[in-house]
């Protein structure tokens, strides 16, 4: 246990471009980049400024928001070791997408001045159903396989560059949303809802199943075949 902790403290972040380890740092980059360019900040953050721009009251929206808050962060810790991770992340970004798409419709109408009754109640529950697909996967469950995935010897490193990918992303999305939304109130949702759509092809294709493995287990799956995981 001591020898493999001294290795451990003294691996580099060079090891993590080794070809062995190429697939597990997709994975972990990858749904960290997924989390944060399908939106989430920026929708979280920006809440009062959507509701506001769709003409929906703020006071009101921001209230049923914040009563929903509580029970919707339970969500997928009660589910996470029912339905396991990938059918979780895939429902989360398909959630994410179709509801971003609606929030572009809404904002289309708006622009056309058609339906105007429509736009604000569309919007308010696009916006509420994305945070609850939001919650059920990729909120959370990128950092959870993200511990499971990653080998004890590049733990701290992976984490490290992994963490970077995603306050990076975070930063960009919530600097870029405000010059988005000003150029194109629909497009910055139809850009949002097409990254989620995105998202599940590379959720299908290159992210392991975790649930009830161990580390063993998970590493001896990753040197599989993409289609022997899918089957998993």
């Amino acid at each position: 246990m001591t020898k493999m902790l001294e290795r451990d403290s003294k691996s580099r972040f060079s090891d993590l471009f080794q070809r062995k380890y190429r697939h597990i740092i997709v994975v972990g980059v990858g749904l960290m980049l997924i989390q944060q360019f399908s939106g989430s900040t920026a929708v979280i953050s920006y809440t009062s400024t959507i509701f506001s721009k769709a003409g929906f009251s703020v006071t009101i929206g921001s209230t049923l928001l914040g009563i929903f808050m509580v029970p919707k962060a339970t969500i997928g810790l009660i589910l996470v070791d029912k339905w396991g991770r990938r059918p979780l992340l895939l429902t989360s970004a398909c959630g994410m997408s179709i509801t971003c798409m609606f929030i572009g419709l809404a904002f289309t109408l708006q622009k056309m001045q058609l339906l105007p009754k429509l736009t604000p109640v569309l919007t308010f529950l696009c916006v509420t159903l994305y945070i609850a697909s939001y919650a059920v996967g990729i909120g959370g469950l990128p950092w959870i396989i993200m511990s499971e995935i990653f080998p004890m010897n590049i733990k701290v490193t992976a984490g490290t560059l992994v963490t970077l990918a995603s306050w990076s992303s975070s930063s960009i999305v919530t600097y870029a949303f405000s010059f988005l939304f000003e150029w194109s109130t629909e497009g910055t949702f139809y850009i949002f809802g097409a990254i989620g759509g995105t998202s599940l092809i590379f959720i299908w294709l290159l992210v392991p199943e975790t649930k009830g493995l161990s580390l063993e287990e998970i590493q001896a799956s990753l040197t599989r075949q993409p289609n022997e995981i899918n089957r998993m």
